[in-house]
């Protein structure tokens, strides 16, 4: 594993747009993410996914030991009361109450040969404590009681899921507090013991043998198989999705449970997804019209965005409230970091978000006037993204407000209103950029036309 020499700086390119700083001074090692920044502990026991990542687990624990912390000191789960949401509290892995092991992202590069393969079931995340069955925060689900009346009193871990494509299914039923007949569509798919100090094989092996003493319909142990290589791994994961699944799941052999993010632990999908804190409820327009025709969401890191495909009509119609977290999937991060094509899953009251870091100032915008302008202030605006490519561009002239938008290498539409005072047309204008800079546009330079 590579490490940092005293004063030395690494960049790692993470969700934000601009890269994420580690650094080692005089044996502190920081980070610049969000997830470093944000835990409540000495700087010199704080630890984040990219360090682990860059020194490797054990010079990582090594240190955090030595500092009077570890990697693999779990939280005790804190059940709260019944009525308690998750959603109202912000995400960090590290602060979990159930103290459940979190996975990576498969770079597609590492050499998955030898791990343990399963498949990513898109469900929701159920630890049993050897009492209760509790959601990652700690929350208990209201399960029937045949639903847990025979499991073990030893720890498990596992997926409360309804099936492929059924996430919000899955998600309708566990989150109701009536113990209802709906829960016969559930199983409890185990595939870890958290309490066993042992190996993930041996760990496996205790799940078969506790849960196959059960006999119960609704619980059972999840699937693995050894990885013969990328490119077996990869016709694994298209024959899944192809079927519906969401993706796979890679084991490193040998490895330990610790509660937190792990890179013993593997997530791998064709499509990535994330979580967003809902800000605002842009209106449809032609067959929307009256109901929901976006999201406009903020990311941990601040970015904004929209989210405007993916839902139901009944979802379009009671749309996610303002304030709560979804799970969004997308292709890929545009250069400018934001997330390419973001499609809605589902509302999400099982994680929490870190509050978003500080935006940058907004530009003024009245900026110095270019050459192409005929006495007030132009801006120009591009995306690009997929087949799309298209400009805006916005001009302040005194109180009049002129916008031009169409397919960039087109001369586009014009449109002109004036306003009461320049200082309103102004405020105007800083409102149009805002809503434009939400949904992906960035700034270009002008350029004589």
């Amino acid at each position: 594993m590579a490490d940092l020499q005293d004063g030395e700086v690494f960049h790692v390119q993470g969700s934000a747009a601009k890269p994420y700083e580690l650094k080692n001074t005089g044996g502190v090692y920081s980070c610049t993410c969000p997830a470093w920044r944000n835990q409540s502990v000495g700087i010199e026991r704080r630890t984040c996914k990219h360090l682990r990542t860059l020194r490797g687990e054990a010079a990582e624990e090594a240190r955090l030991i030595a500092a009077g912390g570890s990697l693999e000191a779990p939280a005790k789960p804190r059940a709260r009361p019944a009525a308690a949401s998750d959603s109202d509290t912000t995400e960090g892995d590290e602060d979990a109450t159930a103290p459940v092991l979190l996975a990576e992202r498969w770079d597609g590069v590492q050499d998955p040969t030898g791990w343990w393969m399963s498949e990513k079931l898109d469900g929701v995340r159920a630890y049993w404590d050897g009492k209760t069955l509790l959601s990652r925060l700690g929350n208990p689900f209201h399960a029937p009681d045949w639903f847990v009346a025979s499991l073990p009193g030893t720890p498990l871990d596992g997926e409360l899921w309804v099936g492929r494509k059924q996430f919000q299914r899955s998600v309708s039923i566990v989150r109701r507090q009536d113990k209802s007949d709906l829960w016969k569509e559930v199983s409890f798919v185990v595939f870890d013991a958290p309490a066993l100090e042992a190996p993930f094989e041996e760990r496996l092996e205790h799940c078969r043998t506790v849960v196959g003493a059960l006999g119960l319909a609704h619980v059972r142990v999840h699937e693995h198989a050894r990885c013969e290589g990328i490119e077996a791994l990869k016709a694994e994961l298209a024959r899944l999705e192809a079927l519906g699944a969401e993706g796979l799941m890679l084991r490193k052999p040998a490895s330990r449970y610790v509660a937190g993010r792990s890179a013993t632990l593997l997530k791998v999908k064709s499509f990535h997804d994330d979580e967003a804190r809902v800000i605002e409820h842009l209106p449809g327009e032609g067959r929307h019209k009256g109901r929901l025709g976006a999201l406009l969401v903020e990311s941990p890191d601040g970015t904004r965005f929209s989210v405007g495909t993916g839902f139901s009509d009944a979802e379009r119609a009671s749309p996610p409230p303002i304030g709560s977290v979804i799970t969004y999937r997308y292709q890929e991060l545009s250069t400018g970091g934001v997330p390419r094509f973001p499609s809605y899953v589902g509302i999400r009251d099982d994680i929490r978000l870190p509050p978003p870091a500080p935006p940058p100032p907004k530009p003024p915008i009245a900026a110095a006037p270019t050459s192409a302008s005929s006495g007030g202030t132009r801006r120009r605006f591009e995306l690009v993204e997929g087949t799309s490519s298209k400009f805006w561009e916005i001009q302040v002239d005194g109180t009049d407000l002129t916008v031009a938008f169409g397919r960039i290498g087109t001369a586009g539409q014009t449109k002109t209103k004036s306003l009461a005072t320049t200082a309103a047309a102004t405020q105007e204008a800083a409102k149009l950029v805002a809503e434009k800079t939400a949904k992906g546009y960035r700034e270009v330079p002008i350029t004589s036309r």
